[in-house]
């Protein structure tokens, strides 16, 4: 009878719900952040120009990447900058 009011008022398996709009969250973030490989160097030479106008850059060493998680999606940049020009 317990689980019959539950359904009624809308209570039913919340563990169950949850899971699935997680899952639901999850898919619409990856959805998203879907940067084909050419538009991620695009952007990141991009962003490249404009700091070079700034600051020298060991783009050697230079990582971008795009991370999802906790219902947000960053672009990650980790930029080693030699000295800022005057």
């Amino acid at each position: 009878m317990k689980s019959f009011l539950e359904r009624l008022l809308g209570r039913t398996d919340a563990s169950t719900r949850g899971i699935a709009k997680d899952r639901l969250r999850l898919v619409l973030l990856q959805d998203r952040a879907s940067i084909p490989p050419e538009q991620m160097e695009n952007m990141r030479l991009e962003i490249l120009q404009v700091l070079q106008k700034y600051v020298e850059i060991e783009e050697d060493e230079l990582d971008m990447k795009i991370e999802r998680g906790d219902g947000a999606v960053a672009l990650v940049a980790n930029i080693p900058i030699r000295r800022v020009l005057s």
